[in-house]
């Protein structure tokens, strides 16, 4: 018998775009002849994806890389990666820490972990390659994509801006754009394989165009989306105020595929707190957007990102974000209590806010979003809405026999795929099963903060490319590799649309 396959495991920390890598990261080992472990098993290879945005990124590194400093003892042929914008950041750091492991790269060199990897085999000792500058952009890499239906597309890397709070641009460097023809033969290619559903991913997405001198570029990305036959759903993330322009307002409202979920980072309310972040807008820039977008889609879904207790917040500065909050009635906000992040210019400032002057903010601001939420998703009572059934979107559905998916605001539903409607002309046979990637039409019967009822029988079911392509993907059992028990705590990437509306880490 031949010898057998390695099997490897990729743990992701961090924003959509580290799951964007993960998956290039996931198909440049396939391509070198690995294969994924299965989720009972243990694998041969462990790569961690790391983010330097969230607080104690690297505590919980190594503290990962500590759990499997025993396995990689008995288990000699193991070998453990490290990159990601904390490898960029922390470099021969890493391998000093924690000596056991093979291989730390950078964000700038994805490409090269499988020779890297070899390399680390045959020389028997630590390789560390950290690049200061894209030697290959990602979406050229093979890929191995998490969803069948729905897929994120990176049209740019790395961001110009410099807010104090975030490292993200010295690790990822400045802005660079793919041309258009390249994203767009990407999405056509990706719609070839049976997905409906992309996500248009940067750093700062709509600045899209500042390193191709058009101003436009952005919007007419968009546009040019709509013309693509088989493609139903569009969305971007993350947008900045700075960038948002009409042209971008237009398109989202008369392209039909485009979806009106839009995510806008607010992160103060205090035009002197943003300001001291050195956010270029202010909070009337701000809430003029919100208002451009309802008027042009009033049916928009609008989420945020919010962070607490920056360095010299006061009272009143905190007022001003819990009006901005109140005036633009987010669907959601994906709140932070600020905490340092070493290497930003935030860390060095004065004035920070003690700890329990944050939290009693923080409470504050969860509450109010909490009920804003609420009274949000109630106004969708009533409403018939298609959903795009999704894969590990409900965390209870197993126990509720329910499925779950997303509605074009975005919004999660969850519903019964076993009741069929009496007049259900368009509906696939009751024998046929609804998978992952179909569409169903339903009547929203429940809101909750987070979520969306059908309690009722399913309106409509419509069977899709895409959940062919999700069939055929599940059609063969995965492989069952042995290996050593790791005791690592199952961590992959998240699903494309549960993570879709947020940046994680507020770094735009």
């Amino acid at each position: 018998m031949g010898e057998s396959l390695r099997t490897y495991k990729v743990v992701t920390h961090g924003c959509q775009m580290n799951v964007h890598d993960s998956e290039r990261l996931a198909g440049l080992l396939e391509d070198a002849g690995y294969v994924k472990a299965d989720q009972v098993g243990d694998p041969d290879l462990v790569v961690f994806n790391t983010c330097a945005v969230r607080e104690n990124a690297d505590n919980k590194l190594y503290g990962n890389l500590g759990q499997l400093a025993p396995a990689k003892t008995r288990h000699k042929d193991m070998q453990i990666a490290v990159g990601g914008c904390l490898a960029q950041k922390d470099r021969d750091t890493i391998v000093r820490k924690a000596p056991w492991v093979d291989v730390v790269f950078g964000t700038h060199n994805i490409g090269h972990l499988p020779a890297l990897l070899e390399r680390a085999r045959v020389e028997q000792q630590a390789q560390v390659e950290i690049l200061e500058s894209l030697e290959t952009f990602p979406s050229t890499l093979p890929t191995r994509r998490e969803s069948a239906y729905a897929a994120w597309v990176a049209i740019s890397v790395g961001c110009n801006n410099t807010c104090t709070f975030c490292i993200v641009p010295a690790l990822r460097g400045k802005e660079e754009d793919r041309r258009p023809g390249d994203v767009l033969a990407e999405v056509e290619a990706l719609v070839g394989e049976g997905v409906i559903e992309v996500t248009l991913l940067g750093q700062n997405v709509n600045a899209y165009g500042s390193d191709l001198g058009d101003r436009e570029a952005f919007s007419k990305l968009l546009r040019a989306c709509g013309q693509i036959e088989g493609l139903e759903r569009v969305r971007f993330t993350s947008p900045h105020p700075r960038d948002f322009t009409d042209d971008v307002i237009a398109a989202m409202a008369e392209t039909p595929n485009v979806m009106h979920q839009l995510h806008m980072p607010l992160q103060s309310g205090s035009d002197t707190v943003l300001r001291a972040m050195k956010r270029s807008y202010r909070q009337e820039r701000f809430l003029g957007i919100i208002n451009k977008v309802r008027e042009a889609m009033p049916d928009a879904a609008i989420s945020t990102d919010i962070i607490v207790g920056f360095p010299g917040e006061t009272d009143e500065d905190f007022e001003q974000t819990l009006h901005v909050v109140r005036e633009a009635r987010f669907t959601n906000a994906f709140t932070f209590q600020y905490s340092k992040r070493p290497g930003t210019p935030a860390a060095e400032m004065d004035q920070q806010v003690p700890k329990a002057v944050v939290q009693e903010r923080y409470d504050r601001l969860i509450a109010l979003q909490e009920e804003i939420s609420w009274a949000e998703n109630k106004k969708q009572v009533g409403r018939t809405l298609e959903i795009l059934v999704a894969e590990g979107e409900g965390k209870k559905d197993s126990r509720t026999d329910r499925l779950s998916g997303r509605a074009p605001d975005n919004r999660l539903v969850h519903f019964d795929p076993s009741l069929r409607g009496p007049n259900d002309q368009h509906s696939t046979r009751p024998s046929e099963p609804v998978r992952p990637g179909d569409v169903v039409t339903v009547e929203i019967t429940y809101a909750a903060p987070h979520h969306l009822l059908a309690e009722g029988p399913m309106l409509g079911v419509r069977r899709t490319r895409a959940g062919d392509a999700w069939e055929k993907r599940n059609a063969a059992p995965a492989p069952k590799p042995a290996g050593v028990m790791l005791g690592l705590p199952t961590i992959g990437a998240p699903a494309p649309q549960s993570a879709a509306p947020s940046n994680g880490c507020g770094c735009d």
